[in-house]
């Protein structure tokens, strides 16, 4: 009896231990996390990923290398969810969840959806692993916006767009749900 006792204590502890170990982690980041979604044509999708700021850095072409593959936040990798079969550009994507990252380029953006979803940023990021790439509308905004803003717009009944707005650009593209 006492065995158990002190077994279940032992667990207890260490279980709150860990829970707090987690919270400290959870408020050192230094890119608040965030959760976007929305209906497009009656299907709800979601994107998940780290928020970054600016401060006072050159964003894409600085801190960010253009042509290169960027996991789109900071952290844990971008991750972009549908309940149902869409095309995001000209990419027909199935029902699921999946790693969310861009290329960021002058002559133009872009979007790549990986079939692994939960990874670290793009240190494990596998081309082979994509389940394909679309091109976005690129545009320079007036003003900087400070902290990477990624969100979801329903248009009409079937349509939507994704925009990702940092510093003084905005990438797009458009989604349908068929």
């Amino acid at each position: 009896m006492r065995t158990m006792i002190r077994t279940i204590l032992i667990t207890s502890l260490t279980l709150s231990l860990a829970g707090l170990v987690w919270a400290q982690e959870q408020k050192k980041r230094a890119s608040p996390h965030e959760t976007t979604s929305a209906l497009v044509g009656g299907s709800k999708v979601t994107i998940e990923y780290g928020r970054p700021y600016k401060k006072g850095r050159d964003i894409f072409g600085g801190l960010e290398p253009l042509g290169k593959v960027w996991r789109t936040g900071a952290d844990e990798a971008t991750t972009f969810t549908t309940e149902k079969d869409l095309m995001v550009g000209k990419l027909h994507v199935p029902a699921g969840t999946y790693g969310l990252f861009t290329i960021p380029d002058k002559a133009g953006w872009t979007l790549i959806l990986n079939k692994t979803a939960k990874q670290w940023g793009a240190f494990k990021y596998d081309q082979g692993q994509d389940l394909g790439r679309t091109p976005m509308q690129v545009k320079t905004l007036e003003a900087p916006v400070e902290q990477l803003t990624i969100t979801i717009e329903p248009k009409g009944d079937t349509e939507g767009t994704l925009k990702i707005t940092w510093d003084r650009t905005e990438a797009s593209v458009g989604l349908m749900v068929h």
